[in-house]
């Protein structure tokens, strides 16, 4: 646990909100077989997504191999190279809060969004300062009522079925667009992380 609550640390920036999912709806029970709920009692319950990129690893070390079966399975890395184009429509799913003050929900939730020109997230006062666009994306049209924020970051933002991004911060007034981290950027860490941890076993 302790990866991911590091890995946590460095995709948000300080001051920034995290994410929940607003304007979406309940998705439909194992349709996202890669989505993962984490949640650490430490001075206050933390909750956060995560998602399955192999059988022991959720951005994290498990200590034992996830048991794959059709509600359960990896999702797909994205290349070094590759590159989400603006205008194009990606899935975000979580248990964050789906109303602004409201309870977290009992089932995952999930919306799309559209993924904007790095000038939107640039342009915005409460998140030009925290936006990096080599290493982040810039998700959610500020004219739709739609997007992640509290209890969904760490969670993957997903495009033709790969994992591109990562929930990562948002504004204060819960209002699109949001940013993103890039997870073509850090993809050779992850697999060098991953290869390293090598599970001999089950037991």
């Amino acid at each position: 646990m302790y990866l991911c609550l590091l890995l946590l640390a460095f995709f948000l920036p300080p001051k920034a909100r995290a994410g929940e999912i607003i304007g979406g709806h309940e998705s439909k029970p194992h349709s996202r077989p890669y989505m993962a709920y984490l949640q650490f009692v430490a001075r206050g319950v933390q909750k956060c997504g995560g998602f399955l990129i192999r059988e022991d690893f959720v951005l994290t070390a498990l200590e034992k191999k996830a048991n794959l079966n059709p509600a359960v399975q990896p999702i797909k890395l994205p290349r070094s190279k590759d590159k989400v184009k603006p205008g194009k429509v990606c899935l975000v799913a979580g248990w964050g809060r789906v109303a602004p003050n409201g309870k977290y929900p009992n089932t995952l939730q999930e919306v799309k969004l559209k993924v904007q020109k790095h000038q939107v997230c640039e342009r915005e006062e409460l998140l030009k300062e925290f936006y990096k666009s080599s290493i982040q994306i810039c998700v959610g049209d500020p004219k739709e009522n739609k997007a992640s924020f509290q209890g969904d970051s760490g969670g993957p933002l997903v495009c033709n079925h790969v994992a591109q991004g990562i929930v990562s911060s948002g504004k204060s007034n819960r209002k699109p667009p949001g940013i993103y981290t890039k997870v073509s950027r850090f993809l050779q860490w992850i697999k060098e992380t991953m290869k390293s941890h090598q599970l001999q076993g089950t037991d």
